[in-house]
This record gives C-alpha cells, sequence and structure tokens, in this order.
C-alpha cells in the first residue's frame, strides 16, 4: 500500500487535490475497507459515491461512480488515497484465511449457496467462473439498460459503473472462451451507444467504456481465428453501429472495424 502525498498530486490537478484534502478533513469517507491490494470505499458528495483503489499492479488503478470527467483522479478518490497514505487500513484478508483454514467443505457450501441465492450480481461471477454456459446479448443489454433507467432522472449526469460485466468479460478470456466475452463486450458497446442520448454528464466515462469494449471485442473474434463467412457476421456487428442514427459514437465504430478488418487480412 505505498502511496504518499507527492504521488497523489500527481494523479490529480491542484484544485482538485485541496477539493480531496478538503473532504477527508471533513470526514467524507463514509466507509473504507481493504482486502488484499483491493480497497473499497463510499465518500459523501452530492450522493454517495463508490470508490475503488487497486494497489496491485505497476500503477494504482482507481475508479469512481461520481460524474467527474475532468483530468485525473477526481476529489473523492484523493480523498481515499490520502487516508490510505495518512494510515493505511487493516487487510481483513488475513481474517478469511484464518477462517477458511477452520471452515469444513460442506459448511463453505452451504453459505455459497446462500450468499448466491441473496446476491444476483455474485450468481452472475459464479456462474462466468465455474459454469459452461453464457447469457445472451439481449440479456446483458437487458440487464445494462436497467442501469441506465436506473440512473436517469431523467437524464444521467454519473457515471454508472460498468466494472462487473468487464470483469465477466475478462473471466470468459481467461478461459479462452473468446466467443463468451466477445458477447458480454458486443452488449456492453451496443446498449451504451443505444442509451446515449440519455448521458448529460460524465462524457469521456462513457466514450471510455464504449472503447473498451470495441477493443475487448476486435480481439476476442480475432482469437477465434474465423473463417470468411463468420467474420462477416461478426464484422457487420460494427457495420451496423457505424451507421446508426443519431451519429454520436459512429467514429469509434468505424475505427474498431477499420482495425478489425486490417488485423484479419494482414
Amino acid at each position: 500500500m505505498n502511496v504518499d502525498e507527492a504521488t497523489i498530486r500527481k494523479r490529480c490537478t491542484d484544485a482538485v487535490f485541496e477539493r480531496g484534502v478538503n473532504y477527508r478533513d471533513r470526514g467524507r469517507i463514509q466507509r473504507l475497507d481493504r482486502f488484499d491490494d483491493l480497497v473499497t470505499a463510499t465518500v459523501r458528495g452530492s450522493n454517495p459515491y463508490d470508490v475503488t483503489v487497486e494497489f496491485g499492479g505497476r500503477a494504482l488503478e482507481t475508479r469512481c461512480t461520481c460524474p467527474y470527467d475532468g483530468c485525473g483522479d477526481c476529489k473523492h478518490v484523493v480523498a481515499v488515497l490520502l487516508d490510505v497514505a495518512a494510515s493505511p487500513p487493516r487487510d481483513e484478508s488475513e481474517d478469511i484465511e484464518t477462517v477458511l483454514a477452520d471452515v469444513s467443505a460442506e459448511e463453505l457450501r452451504a453459505f455459497v449457496r446462500d450468499a448466491l441465492a441473496e446476491n444476483a450480481e455474485l450468481r452472475d461471477q459464479f456462474l462466468v467462473r465455474f459454469g459452461d454456459d453464457h447469457r445472451s446479448v439481449e440479456e446483458y443489454r437487458e440487464e445494462i439498460g436497467d442501469l441506465f433507467e436506473a440512473h436517469a432522472d431523467p437524464v444521467v449526469f454519473e457515471a454508472i459503473d460498468f466494472l462487473r460485466f468487464f470483469e465477466s468479460a475478462e473471466e470468459y478470456r481467461d478461459r479462452d472462451r473468446y466467443l463468451a466475452a466477445a458477447t458480454v463486450y458486443r452488449a456492453l458497446f451496443e446498449e451504451v451507444d443505444e442509451r446515449y442520448n440519455l448521458v448529460d454528464g460524465a462524457y469521456d466515462h462513457y466514450a471510455r467504456a464504449i472503447q473498451r469494449a470495441l477493443d475487448g471485442y476486435v480481439a476476442c473474434i480475432l482469437a477465434t481465428d474465423p473463417a470468411p463467412e463468420a467474420f462477416d457476421t461478426y464484422a457487420g456487428v460494427l457495420k451496423a453501429r457505424a451507421t446508426t442514427e443519431p451519429r454520436i459514437n459512429n467514429e469509434q465504430f468505424r475505427r474498431a472495424l477499420d482495425d478489425l478488418e486490417d488485423r484479419y487480412n494482414a
């Protein structure tokens, strides 16, 4: 958990840094937990916002559900990083490992089943990791569409968190199930593009979400080494979005289509 004030300052603007200091000093951090190299927190702004910080890679990875789309980290992330730098939180994974060492397989199975029954997102993660089937594009799109409807009042100002969908796609890719991953990526870029008329804030967040999904889709289709007929079907998905009205994100789809065709024909 190696982070200091100098590092935090480099990750944001001076104005955002000062606001982050103010948020921490005023006790805006309502909850902060650590599990291994993952820190999650809730920071009270105009609404409660969820902050996630991953320390495990070469660089810090940060996410926040607030609508900030400026340069660098937002004030909520800065407040959390400052709190971690001042007093690294206790790692709760140590308690879990101790308990896991003593719990029986039967007890663990019963607990997992109860947890899955109560948590739909956890069920999705479980099925992606251990199941053999995956849902359709339409099913994923319906769930993503529900997120937009839940956040629209009547438009969407905040950055909707699509992380669990991206994580599901990555899990499929790790298991070499590239078409299953492509299904998730397709649902993301189609539904976000379809719902873009509701977006009235955090525009960079949604543009990045579309681009990340497009990059994943292209990589997964190429990984299957499709026959020409199948390739035309997959490329046709991008062609359709590149001509969709209104023409808000068409250029992103055209670039992705060119990338897919160039790499397939190379």
